[in-house]
């Protein structure tokens, strides 16, 4: 099991656990997460995009694991993801290109050649 496989299984075991547990905390953080990422002014799309540049920037991998494949699954190309993680490597700096080595893991992954 590779690095991103073991963050995604962590994460699945961790949502379960939570929700087993009937954590009230748990339960808003996916209501917020479903309101923030729904459609609005800003099509889902577009605010995944804006997560994968954060989640470089703070240098979140399993963020940027989530979002990546996210975004994909909202129709982002893999240009798209790229130039989110292209920006957020302007924005953060050296530290986010450094960062921007796992997401760019992740996106040859989500978006095989």
């Amino acid at each position: 099991m590779d690095k991103i496989d073991e963050i995604v299984e962590r994460r699945k075991i961790a949502h379960t656990k939570l929700m087993t547990l009937n954590s009230k905390v748990y339960k808003a953080f996916l209501e917020m997460e479903k309101a923030a990422f729904s459609d609005g002014a800003l099509p889902r799309k577009a605010k995944e995009l804006i997560a994968v540049g954060i989640s470089v920037v703070v240098d979140c991998e399993s963020c940027m694991q989530w979002h990546i494949e996210q975004a994909s699954l909202a129709n982002a190309t893999k240009g798209e993801v790229l130039e989110a993680i292209e920006v957020a490597m302007e924005m953060g700096g050296g530290p986010a290109t450094v960062s921007a080595r796992f997401a760019l893991e992740v996106l040859d992954r989500v978006f095989p050649e």
